[in-house]
């Protein structure tokens, strides 16, 4: 059989080329292949992220039921364009212990808005609580466009505290490229966190009645006659 082979190959002059020129070109692509990948999971797991935090603010006093505005600045620092930008916040949210929900998943926060561009009404209506264009299928994640080199962005969410006493929002800052399952992270996390604390009541306010003015405190009480 062996010999019956070789004379076949010996009839067939290119096959064995063929066959070597295959051999090589499935063994490039293969190291290729590899070597993309070492290098993409060797640049992940280290070095210098691209982008940096220039500000990040969240009032540290709140009250229940009184909106605050949580900001968080990023440049991109390095020389080239960051693909796409995706940030994380997980504190929003709370599980709860209380038997028999439909779902343990509470509010800390509610997200009046989120960051990206607002959605324009078909009919003017009544105001709703917007995500923001930035909203991904996962409700603590927001995922940005590209970041051209030294350009910064703001990410900005209005938020309402539902839920009173000592809270912490923590946040976890990514650059990568786009993917069919979301963001392919690229270097490592910028991570961050504020710690807030809840009044359970709004200070109280009253309408001067001199100036018209809205103004922190109790309603002075006339003295009678």
């Amino acid at each position: 059989m062996v010999a019956a082979a070789m004379r076949l190959l010996a009839r067939l002059p290119f096959l064995p080329a063929l066959l070597l020129a295959g051999a090589l070109i499935g063994g490039c692509g293969g190291t290729a292949g590899g070597g993309a990948r070492s290098a993409s999971a060797a640049k992940g797991s280290g070095g210098d992220p691209p982008l940096e935090v220039l500000r990040a603010s969240f009032p540290a006093h709140q009250a229940i039921a009184k909106p605050a505005r949580l900001e968080i600045e990023v440049r991109n620092r390095s020389d080239a364009p960051v693909a796409a930008l995706a940030l994380s916040v997980r504190s929003f949210y709370y599980r709860s212990s209380y038997p028999h929900l439909a779902d343990a998943s509470r509010p800390v926060w509610v997200v009046d808005e989120g960051p990206g561009a607002k959605p324009r009404l078909p009919v003017e209506s009544v105001p709703f609580d917007s995500p923001g264009g930035d909203v991904s299928v996962d409700q603590s994640v927001w995922l940005a466009g590209p970041l051209g080199a030294g350009q910064s962005r703001t990410f900005s969410w209005l938020l309402t505290p539902v839920r009173s006493g000592a809270q912490t929002i923590a946040y976890s800052l990514y650059s990568g490229h786009p993917g069919p399952s979301g963001l392919r992270p690229e270097g490592p996390a910028l991570r961050g966190s504020f710690s807030v604390q809840v009044a359970p009541a709004p200070p109280s306010r009253y309408v001067n009645p001199e100036t018209g003015a809205v103004e922190v405190g109790r309603l002075p009480v006339a003295p009678g006659p």
